[in-house]
C-alpha cells in the first residue's frame, strides 16, 4: 500500500483544491463571472451536490455501515441501492460537483485544474485502494456491482 493511500480524506482534498483555485484567482486577478447563466448553473450544481451527499449518507446510515473513507475494511455491507445505483462513489462525486460549480463561476480555464486534479488524486489514492479492499471483502457481489455501476457517474 502506498503511503498516501486512504490517508487524506476526500473532503480535505476537495478543500485543498478549492483553496488552490481561490489562491490562483486572487493572484491572477480572476473574478467571478457575473452572468446569470453561470450563477444559476453553479448554484444548481451546488444544490445537486448536497442532494447526492445527503442521499448517499442516508443510504450508508440505513445500511448500518461505515462512512469512514480512511478504513474501508470496516464496511459491514455492500450498499448498491439509492445513489450507489448510479455511482459507486456518490460522496466523491458530490465533492467534484462543488469544485465544478466553483470553476464554472470563475472566468479562467486554469481553474479547471482543480476538479481535474481532485479526480486524479481521489481515484488513485482513495477509490482504487477502496476497490481493492471491497473486492477482497465482498467478492463476487462486488465484482457484479463493478460491472453494472460506473466509478463516477
Amino acid at each position: 500500500m502506498h503511503a498516501l493511500e486512504t490517508r487524506i480524506p476526500a473532503p480535505v482534498v476537495a478543500l485543498a483544491a478549492g483553496a488552490a483555485m481561490k489562491l490562483y484567482t486572487r493572484g491572477a486577478g480572476v473574478r467571478i463571472d457575473p452572468s446569470m447563466l453561470r450563477m444559476h448553473v453553479g448554484v444548481g450544481l451546488s444544490q445537486l451536490s448536497a442532494v447526492i451527499a445527503i442521499a448517499a449518507l442516508a443510504e450508508l446510515w440505513w445500511a448500518r455501515t461505515t462512512i469512514n473513507p480512511l478504513d474501508p475494511s470496516r464496511a459491514s455491507r455492500l450498499v448498491t441501492g439509492g445513489m450507489f445505483r448510479w455511482s459507486r462513489n456518490p460522496m466523491y462525486l458530490s465533492l467534484l460537483l462543488l469544485l465544478v460549480a466553483y470553476a464554472i463561476r470563475l472566468d479562467s480555464w486554469l481553474v479547471w485544474l482543480g476538479p481535474a486534479l481532485f479526480v486524479a488524486y481521489v481515484t488513485r489514492f482513495q477509490i482504487l485502494p477502496e476497490e481493492r479492499v471491497l473486492s477482497a471483502k465482498f467478492g463476487n457481489a462486488y465484482h457484479d456491482y463493478l460491472k453494472r455501476t460506473r466509478r463516477w457517474l
